[in-house]
Formats: C-alpha cells, structure tokens, sequence
C-alpha cells in the first residue's frame, strides 16, 4: 500500500499542510497512523476520505457538516460520488446556459446581433430556485403571498431591458448608501437613514406594482431574513444584512407612532 506524507498530500491534493493538520485536530482526517518519526501518513482510504471533505466543502458544507456526513452510519462512499456527479452535471449545464447568456449580451452590446429583452435572463436564475424562494415565502407568511409574487412576476416582466437596468442600479445605490451609514457607524434607527429608507420602500412599491405601507415594508424585513438574502447582503458590508432589517422595521414602527 503506498502512503503519502503530510506534505506530499498536501502537495498532491492541492491543499496546505496547515490545512491537513487542522482537518486532523477537528478529527475529520485522520492519518492512516503516525511513523517513528512522528510524521503523518496516508493510505488509499484516507485519500478517499479527502476527496469527499474537499468536494463537500466545494458545494458549501460547513466543515463540522461534512464530518456529520462521512462518519454516518448509512454513508456511502460509491453512491456519495454518484449524486454528487448528477449534481454537478446539473450545475454544469445551468452555468453554460448562463455563459451563453452573457456572451450573447455581449455581442448585442458591441452591435452584432439583436437580442430579445427576455434572453437577458435566460439561465440566470433557475426555475428551481425561483420556485424554492416562491415556496418559501408562501410557507412562511401564508397563501396571501401567491398574487403578491405574481403581482410582482408581472411588474418586472413589462418593463423593458433599459428600465429592468435603471430600475436594478436604483436598488443598489440605495443599498450602498445604506452600507455607508452603517460603515459610519450611524445606527439603524438614525433620523439620518429616513430618507433612504423612504426611497428604499418607494423602489420595493414600484417593484410590487402597488403601494407598500408600513405593516407589508415591515413583513418584507422579515422576508430578507431567508439565507439567500442575508448572503447578498453582507457581500455588500459585514452585517448589513441585520442593519437594513433593523432600519426598515425602525422606520415602519414610527410610521405606526
């Protein structure tokens, strides 16, 4: 059976030795035993093992999650790989659907081609994830939501491609400047914010196609508490996400005053 050293691991797998020590501590990796010499050393199954751990932590699983995993009783190792190559696959042909989309965008702006407003989202946001936030707000505000998302669905879809991008940089304005009384150290229920977060909830109102009153601006905060929304967020400013809900349920509260 050959075996690898720490480093030649390390080395092998892309990977720091640092790195392997650590997955050692957490006991997510161990080696297949320690030589005389007091070096680490691992055999075939440890090198499976590995693959996993960095395929796992590839998709997102937290490392404490991924061990979870491979230590489960009923955890196996074939059929791991298995779906996790169907998975891929899938990711595959979404992320090539979305490189066709740019690079027909691309050739629309330079003037080679004529593009159709609706290719400017082919493949951009799957069906299946639309339906995941759809099904996620319906279960967890109730069945109210389903004409409020078509209401929205439909208010979206008219507009043209140059309103879609208007609208779109609106948004992000606000959020940054949003960002910066954060960074300032403004508080989230600052007098100061009011203003943004008035033109906050004009653009939410013209996103919904109809008017968006204290009691609904203070659900959507509720709304931006799902994963996906706390994740874009905070590639905005470290802990923007808790800052713009604690801003916008301040200003619904005075409004109530």
């Amino acid at each position: 059976m050959k075996t690898y050293s720490v480093k030649d691991l390390a080395r092998l797998a892309g990977v720091s030795v640092r790195t392997l020590h650590h997955y050692d501590e957490i006991g997510l990796l161990k080696p297949a035993f320690t030589g005389e010499n007091r070096y680490r050393y691992y055999g075939e199954d440890e090198l499976l093992r590995l693959q996993q751990i960095l395929i796992h932590r590839e998709m997102d699983i937290p490392l404490a999650e991924i061990g979870a995993i491979l230590d489960a009783p009923g955890f196996d190792r074939l059929e791991a790989l298995q779906a996790q190559r169907l998975r891929l696959e899938d990711m595959a042909k979404r992320y090539a659907g979305m490189v066709r989309t740019i690079d027909r965008t691309i050739a629309h702006l330079k003037g080679e081609r004529e593009m159709q407003d609706k290719e400017l989202y082919s493949g951009l946001v799957s069906p299946e994830k639309q339906a995941e936030y759809e099904a996620w707000l319906i279960d967890n505000h109730g069945a109210w939501m389903e004409p409020e998302i078509e209401r929205s669905r439909k208010v979206v879809g008219g507009m043209s491609a140059d309103e879609r991008t208007a609208h779109m940089d609106e948004l992000k304005a606000i959020e940054h400047a949003l960002a910066e009384g954060l960074r300032r150290g403004l508080p989230p229920q600052a007098a100061a914010l009011e203003p943004l977060i008035e033109r906050h909830r004009r653009w939410v109102a013209a996103s919904w196609g109809r008017d968006c009153p204290p009691d609904a601006y203070a659900t959507l905060a509720g709304i931006y508490e799902h994963p996906d929304f706390r994740a874009r967020y905070e590639t905005i400013h470290a802990g923007f996400a808790d800052y713009l809900i604690a801003a916008m349920k301040a200003w619904a509260r005075r409004q109530r005053e």
